[in-house]
C-alpha cells in the first residue's frame, strides 16, 4: 500500500509536525494548513519510488527511466 508524502515523511524522521515543516519549506505544504499544493500533489503522485528515481535523476544525470528502484533502501540506481 502506498503512503501519502506527509505520512511518508513523518514516518522517516518521526514526528509529523518536523515532517509538516520540512516540506512547507520545500513548497510542498500549504503555509497554513497540511493540504498539499500543486507540486506536493505531484510529488505525492509519484510514490516512494518515483521520488527515489527522482532525487536519484537529479543527482547523477539521466533519464527517469535510465534508474530502477530497490525498497528496502528506498534508493535508485543507474541500470
Amino acid at each position: 500500500m502506498s503512503q501519502g508524502l506527509i505520512d511518508r515523511l513523518s514516518e522517516q524522521v518521526g514526528d509529523r509536525g518536523l515532517a509538516i515543516s520540512i516540506l512547507r519549506k520545500r513548497g510542498h505544504v500549504e503555509q497554513d494548513s497540511e493540504e498539499l499544493t500543486s507540486e506536493g500533489r505531484e510529488r505525492d503522485s509519484l510514490g516512494a519510488a518515483g521520488r527515489a528515481i527522482d532525487r536519484a535523476a537529479k543527482i547523477g544525470g539521466g533519464k527517469f527511466s535510465d534508474y530502477k528502484y530497490n525498497p528496502k533502501t528506498n534508493r535508485a540506481t543507474k541500470r
